[in-house]
């Protein structure tokens, strides 16, 4: 699935929801579905910057493609997360790097959530992105 057809995914299963409290237990439930990260890359390099709660993400680089791992000790941010691992995992460093997030505002996370969490949601993505173009820069370099 491309970028855009994993977040009109989690539109639709969102759009299943009519009041906020389900929405985030739905977050929770994807938070609890996360896949484990290996306890070697729980370390501090692999901290975001800028979540006021802690989350690790780590990159590997697979066929082309970057596969995100991660995890964190809250369990909103958890599922957050796991929302933008399952739509960037498993794309292309140059997917990645142009690709438009829109699910988030679809689904009207940025008025429901604390500024607190909406700048961890931002320094998720910011650092995905970065690891993006990295690999992007690499690739481009090596050929």
């Amino acid at each position: 699935m491309t970028i855009d057809e994993r977040q009109d995914q989690i539109i639709e299963d969102f759009a299943l929801f009519d009041d906020w409290m389900d929405k985030y237990e739905y977050i929770i439930q994807l938070g609890k579905e996360l896949p484990i990260i290996d306890e070697k890359y729980k370390t501090e390099e692999n901290i975001i910057k800028g979540c006021q709660s802690k989350v690790w993400l780590h990159a590997d680089y697979e066929g082309g493609k970057l596969i995100f791992t991660a995890d964190s000790d809250a369990i909103i941010t958890k599922g957050l997360v796991s929302m933008v691992v399952q739509v960037l995992s498993g794309q292309t460093p140059q997917d990645i790097v142009k690709a438009n997030l829109y699910f988030m505002n679809e689904i009207g996370l940025q008025n429901h959530l604390s500024p607190t969490r909406s700048n961890g949601l931002l320094a998720m993505l910011k650092q995905i992105k970065l690891y993006a173009l990295a690999y992007q820069t690499q690739t481009m370099n090596a050929s």
